[in-house]
């Protein structure tokens, strides 16, 4: 059975960096997609990271601020959040489907992902 679960949340300031994980146990053939519920804005796509880890795509709103990427040597996923903004603040999730292994165009479509991590809490102080 696939388990997806997230780590690496926390406190950061707004400007700063921070690395979440996504830890995988199982096997999961499919690309992995990165998204964050916000209050007020529900759940938003944030990065997809393929199967392979070759390509990825990102929302505009974090293009050029963050990056995903994976180590299939060690089943884990991450996001590599740099220069955060407080509307950055919000609780992450992974997430997988069976449907492919690449990603679509922008921002991941929640929809298509039917596998969820539990989240993990990024609050930014301006």
């Amino acid at each position: 059975q696939v388990q997806l679960v997230e780590s690496g949340g926390g406190l950061v300031q707004s400007g700063g960096s921070l690395k979440l994980s996504c830890d995988i146990s199982g096997v999961v053939l499919d690309a992995i997609g990165w998204f964050r519920r916000v209050p007020g804005r529900g759940r938003e796509g944030v990065a997809c990271v393929s199967r392979s880890g070759y390509s990825a795509q990102y929302s505009d709103l974090v293009k050029d601020r963050f990056t995903t990427f994976r180590d299939n040597t060690k089943d884990t996923v991450y996001l590599q959040m740099d220069n955060v903004k407080p509307y950055d603040a919000g609780t992450y999730f992974c997430a997988t489907r069976d449907t492919s292994p690449v990603c679509g165009r922008g921002a991941p479509l929640e929809s298509e992902y039917t596998l969820w991590g539990q989240g993990t809490q990024v609050t930014v102080s301006s």
